[in-house]
């Protein structure tokens, strides 16, 4: 047992008597953090900080898998739920929150007319399916990106087990930045797909013209157009991808950091398509719940009066550019890449020298750990990072780059592992 991470390993192995994998959330979970190198659980966070179990402090550059835009514990946001709670979280009868919510994103959002609220990216999305299946009358569903847990999308994943083969042979998966794909998917079943949904962009950006080419043949073979901006809402721009792009969707996505970490999500569209939400079914007991929607009232509010995306984008940017010269003058360029927007950037690897990419990753784990950084191999940035935070993060990587690069060069990185190498799951993008 590693001391550093003593009470992690120890509260795993009894929150793995009564949880399976000691974690909700299977990204949070040792199949993703390498046990004896990793911290396993947080007990508190402020700003861009959190603490583990042990006491050791980190820089936070997973925000709570994208879910924090403005920094854990945000004093607007706080105090917005404090006052909330006062009058109570969940009633016999709609909120007057609701509305008021969902006329911020309507005024944020280019394609947001109608919204209804979830609580998770997945309630979304599989919502927004179910309606393009209602509107268009037709079953098959063609997506590019990660679309969360249910049936309709994991079926097409290599994480397929439980979900009936009926189900999975209806959803198409297509190449980003690849027109030609989504355009043999389409034309094999023809006058069958109800929607097209993908993530408007995530670790690439999308090639000129290619999201007006997907609009374009979405409506062409007559199906509803999906962004999934379950990440890119609120933190590419205040109206999104679609904003920053400039392609409007039909029905658009949101989770993550519409509330700064509460549990909410929403779908947002076009009238005439929002409003068979009165014909299927897609309610919720804690739909109005009215602390996230108190939460996500301040977070809109906040991103409409302050600087936040582009002071993030400012950051993010610094970050983005700095791990590339990083790479450059360490000479790795055929083991470490940057890709993503400067918001939610990625570190890639690939395998080199010798070395996979997941002996590469675990080691590169161990050593930012070590130094005090959380991060799976993104930067997802929040208004709480500072221009110190940054500077830190590339300091550690100047230290652990050239590290890596040196083993790879001896062929050491396996026997500088203090733990066995993280192994391929699922790969979500």
């Amino acid at each position: 047992m590693n001391h550093r991470y003593q009470a992690s390993e120890a509260y795993l192995q009894r929150a793995e008597r009564v949880i399976p994998l000691g974690s909700q959330t299977f990204s949070k979970s040792r199949t993703q953090y390498p046990v004896g190198v990793s911290p396993l659980f947080i007990q508190r966070a402020k700003g861009a900080r959190a603490w583990d179990l042990d006491g050791n402090e980190y820089i936070d550059f997973a925000s709570s898998l994208a879910a924090i835009t403005l920094g854990y514990g945000d004093e607007d946001v706080t105090h917005a739920v404090q006052e909330q709670l006062e009058q109570g979280v969940i009633f016999s009868l709609p909120h007057p929150i609701e509305a008021e919510v969902a006329e911020l994103i309507c005024d944020m959002v280019p394609c947001a007319e109608m919204v209804r609220f979830g609580k998770n990216g997945s309630d979304a999305t599989s919502g927004a399916i179910r309606l393009a299946r209602a509107y268009t009358e037709r079953e098959r569903v063609a997506v590019c990106g990660y679309h969360g847990w249910q049936d309709w999308y994991i079926g097409s994943t290599a994480r397929h087990r439980g979900v009936p083969q009926a189900v999975r042979d209806l959803t198409h998966s297509f190449a980003y930045n690849d027109l030609d794909s989504l355009r043999l998917v389409l034309e094999q079943h023809q006058g069958e797909f109800a929607a097209v949904v993908l993530e408007p962009m995530n670790v690439t950006a999308p090639d000129p013209g290619f999201l007006e080419g997907v609009k374009q043949l979405a409506h062409q073979h007559g199906a509803v157009l999906v962004f999934d901006e379950t990440i890119t809402g609120f933190r590419y721009a205040n109206g999104g991808a679609q904003q920053l792009f400039g392609v409007t969707p039909d029905l658009a996505t949101f989770g993550k950091g519409l509330a700064n970490g509460y549990p909410v999500a929403a779908i947002a569209g076009r009238r005439d398509i929002m409003k068979l939400m009165e014909e299927i079914f897609f309610s919720f007991t804690f739909g109005g719940e009215a602390l996230s929607l108190a939460a996500a009232r301040a977070t809109l509010r906040k991103l409409q009066a302050e600087p936040v995306v582009e002071t993030i984008r400012q950051r993010g940017q610094t970050v983005i550019d700095g791990l590339q010269a990083l790479i450059d003058d360490a000479g790795l360029a055929d083991v470490f890449g940057v890709g993503g927007h400067p918001s939610w950037s990625f570190l890639t690897m690939r395998d080199a020298r010798g070395a996979t990419a997941l002996e590469i990753k675990t080691l590169w784990m161990q050593e930012i750990f070590a130094r005090g950084i959380l991060s799976v191999g993104t930067h997802n940035m929040s208004y709480a990072h500072s221009v110190a935070d940054v500077v830190k993060l590339l300091s550690v990587y100047r230290e652990v780059l050239p590290m890596i690069g040196e083993l790879l060069d001896r062929g050491g990185v396996r026997t500088a592992l203090r733990c066995e190498p993280l192994v391929a799951l699922f790969k979500v993008r």
